[in-house]
């Protein structure tokens, strides 16, 4: 997976304040929380970090109750879930404590949304472990009713909106046979106002433009009037 997930400056930023909080004083808590608008890659920092750390990692779903969320922390760790909701808590718990490694969140506005904030302080308090919760703009206003939760939060991390160095690094790596120029870079970028999930979709288009008029590298010129993706539909022309 580390040789698929682009190095953007979000999987830097989130890599840096894991390691962190893996490696803080026992006296400070271990809860980490990344925010950021939706598409500006943090789930992509997200797999990164999974891999680079080993960390057992969840992706939320909108359905999910307090036991769905337990039930996928102790499926990622390899354990069969107990019958009892305490039971999975410190089954759960119990494993981060002994593995040292860290438990990777994502989507965690689900789990506000559901009101189960107190089951991850229920691991926490149960491990001392590292958590990493990774959510949408709005996440650390959201957490503010939970205090016994907001205030073991050691770090919190603003996802950075993508920028042109970014676009370049997704360029090498998703269009390898294609040269993209950097002022088609640059117009991409502006295009798209940093979201990494566009950049990514607009990459392949000029790829595609590339390999079918036939050449091996593309500038903003040969590019001409089309347009680019910017997640607009079009207008119907009838």
């Amino acid at each position: 997976m580390s040789n698929t997930i682009a190095p953007l400056a979000n999987v830097s930023l989130i890599s840096v304040a894991l390691e962190r909080a893996l490696n803080r004083p026992h006296h400070l808590p271990g809860l980490i929380v990344a925010y950021g608008p939706s598409g500006i890659g943090k789930s992509f920092a997200a797999a990164y970090s999974a891999n680079r750390y080993q960390a057992y990692y969840v992706e939320c779903k909108s359905s999910w109750t307090r036991k769905a969320l337990l039930a996928a922390v102790l499926n990622s760790m390899g354990i069969v879930p107990a019958k009892t909701l305490p039971e999975m808590t410190d089954q759960a718990a119990e494993q981060l404590a002994l593995s040292g490694k860290p438990l990777i969140i994502d989507e965690m506005d689900h789990i506000v949304e559901k009101k189960a904030v107190e089951v991850i302080r229920d691991l926490y308090e149960g491990s001392q472990g590292t958590i990493l919760m990774i959510g949408e703009e709005c996440l650390p206003s959201k957490l503010k009713q939970w205090e016994r939760f907001h205030n073991r939060i050691l770090d919190w991390i603003p996802a950075q909106l993508a920028d042109v160095d970014d676009c370049r690094i997704l360029a090498k790596l998703y269009s390898p046979e294609v040269k993209i120029h950097d002022d088609l870079l640059q117009a991409v970028t502006k295009s798209v106002k940093g979201c990494v999930r566009r950049m990514c979709v607009n990459i392949e288009d000029i790829r595609r433009v590339a390999i079918d008029v036939g050449v091996d590298e593309i500038s903003l010129k040969e590019w001409g009037s089309r347009p680019f993706n910017t997640g607009e539909a079009p207008k119907r022309r009838l």
